[in-house]
């Protein structure tokens, strides 16, 4: 009796997930949560914080803070600032 050669699998081609929709990306805290994150505040806690007040007022051109938090603060943010330097 001759013995059974082994069966060779055909190797599947392309793209395994074709078609498939793509996961959305995980978001990235912004640099404003990561400061609060660091100050260990609440959202009750942003307009106390003398910290928080501080960096943002040295980055409101630079990044992003909630509008609301601006505005009890009256800090104004230059509109036509671009960041170049």
């Amino acid at each position: 009796m001759p013995m059974a050669m082994p069966v060779a699998r055909a190797r599947k081609r392309g793209n395994p997930n074709w078609g498939r929709l793509i996961p959305p990306a995980p978001a990235l805290a912004t640099e404003f949560e990561l400061r609060v994150r660091q100050l260990q505040l609440t959202p009750e806690m942003y307009v106390l914080s003398r910290e928080l007040r501080d960096w943002c007022w040295q980055n409101r051109n630079r990044c992003y803070i909630p509008e609301w938090l601006l505005g009890e603060w009256c800090i104004a943010v230059d509109r036509t600032f671009s960041g170049a330097a």
